[in-house]
């Protein structure tokens, strides 16, 4: 099995200070935080927070190999982290600058609640996952009724999609046991071990399924059937945007550089290297089945900004699932402006 569903470099945040986190330490170097060599008093250093999934990971080691953060003059550290909650924890507790690319749903309760979160961009619009199965008797989605699917923890992004998707399609979740696996490479293992009947995994694998002997199945496509769940966007809080502003604008504008090279097919080649050194085990028709997906679905918000349609929607699905009692209102949830001049000091640098 490649690379593509293989291990994925889970960093766990603990609730230390920023302080500590940038000052490194042999406790966080086996923690797997390398790098963090800048001092809190310089402007240019930023402590990225990002999710874990196979295309995320992809696109970290584009921004290194490119220094697309480097031309806007940033010393940064790029973390992965598989748990989204953890990434809230850290950037509540100020151990974190922002996230700009990772699922932003938890960050609406934690508003209800008090936090002075804001969602300040999108980075992939559209969830680039799709239902897989590897059993003969499951074809399509109302055959899961009955049946084990693999999700990560109840309310996090990979179930709360899984059920989404279901409901869509009048599939009585009731009569489903979900698993709890973890994320969708941990998930796609196991459907491929044919540990369970069902499950979300990257959208690029339904040109390679056959290898993994499952097959994707019909409406399950997630970027066809949800195209306003916004996968990933740009995060952080008002008291850091009000602290670092000149400094997260400028990661944001490195984020849409990279976000516009990889949707441009000239730029293949990197994207495939970039690829290779992230998943170095993976075969070339993985790598060719990525890039095929970005060209095909533009999943990248390249002009970073969204709108309320966008947040209301996730806020309507949290409030189905019972994550938030209302709506938090567009204004106050978010901070376009961020997004806005990100995108004007990129065409001054472009």
């Amino acid at each position: 099995m490649t690379s593509l569903i293989g291990e994925t470099r889970q960093i766990l945040t603990a609730p230390h200070s920023r302080r500590a986190v940038l000052a490194g330490g042999s406790a966080l170097l086996a923690a797997g935080l390398t790098g963090c060599g800048h001092t809190l008093e310089s402007p240019n250093s930023i402590l990225i927070a990002n999710a874990s999934g196979g295309l995320t990971m992809v696109m970290t080691q584009l921004m290194k190999q490119e220094r697309f953060l480097e031309h806007f003059g940033l010393d940064a550290d790029l973390m992965n982290i598989a748990d989204g909650s953890r990434i809230l924890g850290g950037i509540v507790g100020e151990s974190l600058d922002c996230s700009l690319m990772s699922g932003f749903g938890q960050a609406f309760p934690a508003m209800e609640r008090g936090s002075d979160m804001k969602i300040i961009g999108g980075g992939i619009l559209l969830p680039a996952l799709a239902m897989f199965s590897g059993k003969p008797n499951v074809q399509s989605l109302k055959d899961l009724e009955g049946k084990a699917i693999g999700t990560g923890s109840i309310g996090a992004l990979v179930y709360q999609l899984t059920v989404t998707l279901l409901r869509k399609y009048g599939v009585d979740t009731s009569k489903i046991r979900f698993v709890n696996i973890g994320s969708s490479p941990d998930v796609f293992r196991a459907v491929s071990a044919g540990t369970v009947d069902a499950g979300l995994a990257q959208t690029a694998l339904i040109d390679t399924a056959d290898e993994y002997h499952v097959h994707a199945l019909p409406h399950g496509n997630l970027s066809e059937e949800l195209p306003l769940y916004t996968y990933q966007g740009a995060w952080t809080s008002a008291k850091t945007i009000k602290e670092r502003r000149e400094t997260i604008v400028r990661a944001m504008a490195a984020y849409a550089r990279m976000f516009r090279f990889v949707q441009e097919p000239a730029n293949k080649a990197a994207f495939i290297r970039a690829r290779r050194k992230a998943f170095s085990s993976a075969s070339q028709a993985d790598h060719e089945a990525e890039w095929h997906f970005i060209q095909t679905y533009k999943p990248f918000a390249t002009d970073l900004v969204i709108g309320p349609d966008r947040i209301e929607y996730i806020q309507k699905l949290n409030m189905a699932f019972g994550q938030q009692k209302s709506i938090v209102p567009f204004e106050q949830a978010t901070d376009m402006s961020l997004a806005r001049d990100a995108i004007a000091l990129l065409e001054r640098h472009s």
